[in-house]
């Protein structure tokens, strides 16, 4: 015994060493199957070309048309064209705030108003400094973002490029870091024709040029001057109604728009032909945060739609985006710390109207998600919180008597009907609709993916058609994972489950991850998050349904004895999982390596019967945490234009801004944990395993109590559940440690849990329903007994 406990536990040693190994090499495995080929570079503008920046706000595509706006449209036909993201440190983004993030190339914005949809009305500038910079300054020190307003200028400025700016947004754009305009600023004319003039002078000197053509607003939302109250008073003093007293006067949508049209009509005619023209919308239009217009125009390049590697998305880009290309087409080295990527033109077919109602269709497509999304979360938590409750209290055989004693009291007919017929539930009939019923809530997270696939937000009734194709797919898994062909095997259901919805993750994540964009639990766009690879709760989805998934797989391994077939079963779909999820150019998730390797790490060793002690316990993570970082330097040490998050999260490392993104995670973090239905949804599926299907259970099988759970149990002990399922608890564990990380490491918090707890705890209802039924199924039938 003691010479198989030795070779056992060198077994358990060996793999962790491999696990090691794989520290040196998976990442580099990653790196280069998620590598892509470095995109052609962007031609440099020639001797007297200038680069252009023309800069608006709140204009869509849905804006323009070869009719009401002729020179922006004939300007997006030939160009390459994408819905811009300008989502900046707050969920709205006002003008002030999208110029900041041209100057800083990352996140940034004016200091908060006390009324919400307030914004700062832009002034020229005075005395050759911007009007509220010391106001920007100090947000963005207040914002957590590591954005330092003025970067452009000062990369203008120590290139030795001439700059030009045009207009109140445009100083801010050129402004240095201490707030003073590099090279010649002018105030914008009203007149298109006297702007027009002054853009032709401006060409022929500056190498850059930019233009603020104005802002089109809601109508009530107009921009009010910074010593307004309701934008700079305290919020105590802010009225009760900040929008009761703005008339709706002023010129509407239509006109606005009109304006925007005339003003770059007389840009785009000024400039010379071999102008580089890069037309971007930089804020929301009110409240409601919209995705935005962004084309870019030049000479000899092909129309297309735009792509950055911050985004991955063809025809999706954010505006920090533009900083970076402007200094790629000046040919400027760009500053390290910048969170976006020069931007590329990425040809295709059809024509300029084609790519610019896919581009409509796409923003319909997110803003139609976006009211559907709290209603689908708060659902989840509903239906599983119902479905804990009608395990922890539905099937209690005590609290089923009582009700049928008490509605037998009624007079009513009708009520005694139903008391009698609680009374006289079949366990049979009970167990069968609960096993249903939870395998179709533990499908409904991939479902919601799947529902994707369908034009949904292009019907009249576009929340009732997403949430009812959510439901039948389901129900659709559900069936398949039920089917009768394989209902011996009792973790069939948790394996079809789960390895369909890896399936699917891993098929999005390797193809671009086109089905989590706009989808009810993927990326949001308007949010600007993540837009490719695996998020928070893709990630946990992803961790519950491949561990399940390799504990299934293990499962039979196990139950014939050969566990190191199992053990290396479980390796390789974590080698996969681990891979996929963490790979600079598939996943790249820098909170998923630390959370699935020890998780799968545990599970194999478990899968070879090793006993879990404490310095195998400490060696695991340590294994877990070089893998993690490996990751991240491999994508650190490509191209700064290539890098991923993961990569720049050690550039932000080394320039001395951990903290602030550990504080930054750590605020979110706790803002999740306390003000998220989600967190009932973690607890409640927590309190059902720990005090339902363990140890009422095992109590009324030891105590033979048939008043409470006894009469399913046939007092048999939950011991022969570990032995009728033997990855079962295996697999319980894994999955609690990968959650229990990822909740630690990531910004979502306690979504990570409670997604991966919305998978696994109704499977394992699924489980120990379908073993109660084999249990009655092996034994003659008895009479139901009830409490006296």
């Amino acid at each position: 015994m003691r010479r198989r406990r030795n070779t056992v536990t060198r077994v358990g040693l060996l793999l962790l060493a491999v696990a090691l190994i794989a520290a040196l090499v998976l990442p580099v495995a990653g790196a280069a199957f998620g590598a892509t080929e470095d995109d052609a570079a962007a031609p440099a503008p020639s001797s007297g070309a200038p680069v252009v920046l023309l800069g608006t706000g709140g204009l869509r595509w849905e804006d323009l048309s070869a009719l009401a706006t002729p020179r922006l449209w004939a300007l997006a036909e030939d160009a390459g064209v994408a819905n811009s993201v300008v989502r900046s440190v707050r969920s709205s983004t006002c003008p002030a705030d999208g110029w900041l993030a041209v100057s800083a190339g990352r996140r940034a914005a004016d200091l908060p108003a006390a009324t919400t949809g307030v914004c700062r009305r832009l002034e020229d500038v005075a005395d050759g400094v911007v009007p509220g910079w010391s106001d920007y300054l100090t947000a963005a020190a207040d914002a957590s973002y590591d954005a330092r307003p003025g970067t452009l200028g000062e990369a203008v400025s120590g290139a030795g490029v001439a700059a030009a700016g045009v207009g109140p947004g445009a100083a801010i754009a050129l402004a240095d870091p201490a707030g003073a305009v590099v090279g010649e600023y002018v105030p914008r004319p009203e007149d298109p024709a006297r702007l027009g003039g002054l853009v032709e002078r401006l060409a022929r000197e500056a190498g850059l040029l930019v233009v603020d053509l104005g802002a089109v607003r809601d109508r009530d939302r107009p921009l009010l001057p910074a010593t307004d109250r309701r934008f700079s008073g305290p919020e105590d003093d802010a009225p009760e109604k900040a929008t009761s007293d703005w008339p709706l006067a002023g010129l509407d949508r239509t006109e606005q728009v009109a304006v925007v049209e005339a003003r770059a009509a007389a840009v785009v005619d000024a400039l010379p032909a071999d102008a580089t023209v890069l037309l971007a919308s930089l804020a929301d239009s009110g409240t409601t945060p919209v995705m935005q217009v962004a084309a870019l125009a030049a000479q000899h390049e092909p129309a297309g739609m735009l792509e950055s590697r911050s985004t991955r998305q063809p025809g999706m880009i954010q505006s920090t985006d533009l900083l970076p290309t402007l200094l790629d087409r000046l040919a400027i080295d760009a500053p390290t710390g910048l969170a976006g990527a020069p931007l590329r033109v990425a040809p295709g077919e059809g024509s300029g109207a084609a790519r610019i109602a896919t581009l409509i269709d796409e923003n319909r497509h997110a803003i139609a998600v976006r009211p559907l999304t709290a209603p689908f979360f708060s659902g989840l938590v509903l239906v599983n919180l119902a479905l804990y409750a009608l395990v922890t209290v539905g099937l209690n055989r005590g609290v089923l008597d009582r009700v049928s004693r008490w509605l037998n009291r009624r007079r009513s007919s009708g009520w005694a009907g139903i008391g009698r017929a609680a009374r006289a539930v079949d366990p049979d009939s009970a167990l069968r609709a609960l096993r249903g019923a939870a395998v179709t809530v533990a499908a409904v997270p991939v479902a919601s993916y799947l529902a994707n696939l369908l034009p949904w937000w292009r019907t009249g009734s576009p929340g009732l058609v997403v949430y009812t194709a959510t439901l039948a797919i389901a129900a659709l898994v559900a069936g398949l994972a039920l089917a009768r062909i394989w209902r011996r095997r009792l973790l069939a259901p948790v394996g079809i489950v789960a390895g369909i919805t890896a399936v699917v993750l891993a098929v999005d994540v390797i193809t671009g991850a086109r089905l989590q964009l706009a989808a009810l639990m993927g990326v949001q766009p308007q949010v600007g998050g993540r837009f490719y690879g695996i998020n928070n709760s893709s990630f946990a989805l992803w961790a519950t349904s491949t561990v399940l998934t390799a504990a299934c797989l293990a499962e039979p391994l196990v139950r014939r004895g050969r566990r190191r077939a199992a053990a290396l079963v479980v390796g390789v779909v974590g080698i996969v999982a681990t891979v996929l999820n963490g790979a600079p150019g598939i996943g790249a998730d820098f909170g998923g390596p630390p959370a699935l390797l020890p998780a799968f790490m545990i599970l194999a060793l478990l899968a070879l019967g090793v006993r879990l002690t404490w310095q195998r316990v400490v060696l695991v993570l340590g294994v877990a945490a070089v893998v993690a970082l490996s990751f991240s330097v491999v994508d650190w040490l490509r191209p700064p234009a290539e890098r991923s998050h993961l990569g720049r999260f050690v550039e932000t490392v080394l320039d001395g801004g951990l903290l602030d993104v550990v504080l930054r995670k750590l605020g979110q973090n706790l803002a999740n944990l306390f003000g998220s239905t989600l967190t009932f949804l973690a607890a409640g599926g927590i309190a059902l395993v720990v005090l339902v299907l363990t140890q009422p259970l095992r109590r009324a099988a030891r105590r033979g109590d048939h008043a409470a759970y006894g009469w399913l149990a046939e007092g048999s002990s939950l011991r022969r559940l570990e032995a009728d399922a033997r990855m079962l608890r295996p697999a319980l564990v894994a999955v609690a440690i990968a959650l229990g990380i990822g909740f630690a490491v990531n910004d979502s918090g306690i979504v990570i849990p409670a997604i991966g707890i919305s998978v696994a705890v109704p499977l394992l209802i699924g489980v120990v329903a379908s073993w109660l039924l084999r249990l009655r199924a092996a034994r003659p039938a008895q009479p139901v007994a009830t409490a006296r």
